[in-house]
Order: C-alpha cells, then structure tokens, then sequence
C-alpha cells in the first residue's frame, strides 16, 4: 500500500491555525447568539439608567441656566402650582404627616387610610388646597391597600409627571395640579371596561366631601 506523505510542518501549523479560527468563530457565534436572546431587555436596561441619570444631574439651578427650561417646566421641578406657599409656610398649614406625602413624595402604609373603604357619594379634594380632585363615581376595590380611582374628575385636576426614583421602576407620580402636592401614581393596569388606567393614591394626601 501506498503511504501519504507526512505532512510538513507548515502544513500542521496551518492547520492548526486554521481550527484555531474557526473555535474563535464557534465561540462567536455562541456569544452572538445568547447575547441576541436578551436583546430588549438589556437596551431598556440602558434606557433607564440613561433616564435615571438624567434626572438624578438635574437640579433647579442646572434647569434655570438651560435655554429649554421655561417658567411652566421650572414651576413644576420646584413643585409650584397656581397655589403657592413656601415651604415654612406648607410646614404649618399640614400635619406632619400629610407634609411628608404632600410636599416630600412619602408613601403611607398600605390599608391605613378611612379613606379606603369610603363608599358615600361625594368628592375627593386635595388635602392641601381643596382642589377638586376625583369623584366617588371613578373609585374602585382595588385591592392594593390605597384609595383607587380609574380618572380624575376632569382633565385637568391633576398634572402627571415621569417618576426615575426607584431606578429601574420609571412610574407615573400625580400632582394635584393647583398646588403640586404629591397625591400618588398612576399604573395601567385599571378597569379594562372603563379607562384601563388605576390613580392609586395616598390617602392622607385627600380630603373627602360628603354629598349629603
């Protein structure tokens, strides 16, 4: 029988260098293709620290020495409404702790408002300028522990603002919009059969009229 000729060693060398390529190619292929499975989640990861960033850097003095910041947007970064009151001045009017919630964006414990279970007909007005805010009609069980409603009594009761403090859950705050009190946040995941929307909101940051 006819022996092959041993390979030079050039030729093993090629060789190798050859499998040498494609296992870098393998292992390529592999990363590209476990990195692609997670594609969406990694690019919102992205996103939000971006977002998170961003509101975390602004400040009312960065804002008020930017050409985009304009009298509305200034107004609502430092929480002020068509009723305005200085801090000291919030201090007093409030309980200390409807000021926490109203005026520094606290959260009061699940199921500890009467507000909760209030089922008379009536209207829901801010607990810090009696503005108007949701009537009985909108509310509904939704079971979270805070008073919930599906709209607010019109369009303009409230004013709705990205919310990066937890930072990577972005939320929807609500504000009463005469005195930008903090009331709560606003979540989609309401009645489908009406707005599909759920303003679920502090309790102690409303006050309740009865219609009677």
């Amino acid at each position: 029988a006819r022996l092959a000729p041993r390979a030079s060693r050039a030729d093993a060398t090629a060789r190798a260098d050859g499998d040498d390529d494609d296992a870098h190619a393998t292992k390529r292929a592999e990363s590209s293709s476990s990195s692609s499975s997670t594609p969406m989640r990694r690019r919102r990861l992205i996103n939000l620290t971006a977002a998170t960033t961003a509101m975390v850097v602004a400040s009312p003095a960065l804002a008020a020495a930017s050409d985009f910041a304009d009298a509305g947007a200034m107004a609502i970064l430092n929480r002020q409404g068509a009723i305005a009151m200085s801090d000291d001045e919030w201090r007093a009017k409030l309980d200390p702790f409807a000021y926490q919630v109203l005026r520094r964006e606290a959260t009061e414990r699940p199921f500890s408002s009467p507000l909760y279970n209030e089922k008379r007909a009536g209207t829901f007005v801010c607990a810090g300028c009696g503005s108007e805010l949701f009537d009985m009609s909108t509310k509904y069980d939704s079971g979270t522990g805070w008073p919930s409603f599906y709209a607010p009594i019109s369009a303009d009761a409230v004013t709705e603002v990205p919310d990066y403090s937890i930072v990577f859950l972005p939320r929807t705050e609500v504000r009463c919009a005469k005195c930008q009190g903090h009331l709560g946040h606003v979540f989609n995941d309401g009645p489908r059969e009406t707005t599909g929307l759920r303003y679920c909101m502090n309790g102690v940051s409303l006050a309740f009229e009865s219609a009677a």
